[in-house]
């Protein structure tokens, strides 16, 4: 039972922490969405044809996997199946790689949105106005995006560490009636069909030798 909580409690928290991912996903997917729909009424307006706008499909990629990623978390922490927490935790751990590459970069690289491509539709650069207007608040935002990621590590570990449960109870009258009925199945499927017990071979014996003694006298 001690083992049971503990495994109900770890992977409580570890649908609750993958919640946060699974919500800064939707939040990504609604900002792409948002960027999409004014990018094609400013396209309408200007009745031209521009190319496609990588940074916002680029946006919208991150917030479904994001999702899906969450998804396949919530699967993992329900089954507490071995192989689905290890892909996850793998996973997130690429994930964190490259968010850690990309802040990297953006810090200690002076050019470099020349590493990105040029975007027509503007929403790249309104992008970096409003994290820069709203820096504060972006930075604890990711912060808490990228230790609830390292916290669903954690967890994930904890819970493969613990495995699923085994633990069966048989309640059913089928179940208590059905084991105790094998051994006579077994004894007789291994005495055969001419098998013959012994109280029936012991009566045979008497009678042949009352019938002996009857014809001796």
């Amino acid at each position: 039972m001690p083992g049971r909580m503990l495994r109900s409690c770890v992977q409580t928290a570890l649908k609750a922490v993958n919640s946060v991912v699974g919500l800064a996903g939707m939040a990504v997917i609604l900002y792409a969405l948002w960027m999409l729909r004014a990018w094609y009424r400013e396209v309408a307006q200007l009745d031209q044809h521009l190319p496609v706008p990588w940074f916002i499909y680029a946006f919208l990629g991150l917030g479904i996997f994001l999702c899906l990623l969450t998804c396949s978390g919530h699967i993992a922490a329900e089954t507490a199946n071995g192989h689905c927490l290890s892909c996850y935790m793998i996973i997130v751990f690429v994930l964190i790689i490259l968010e850690g590459a990309i802040t990297v970069d953006v810090f200690l690289n002076t050019n470099w949105e020349e590493d990105f491509p040029p975007d027509p539709s503007g929403k790249f650069d309104e992008f970096k106005v409003f994290v820069r207007s709203n820096f504060e608040i972006c930075e604890w935002v990711g912060l808490s995006v990228v230790a609830a990621q390292v916290l669903s590590i954690i967890l994930g570990m904890v819970l493969r560490t613990l495995g699923p449960d085994r633990e069966t109870d048989y309640d059913s009258d089928d179940d208590t009636t059905v084991p105790a009925r094998l051994p006579l199945l077994r004894n007789q499927s291994q005495h055969g069909p001419d098998y013959a017990e012994p109280n029936t071979s012991r009566r045979s014996d008497s009678w042949k030798l009352r019938i002996l003694d009857n014809v001796n006298n």
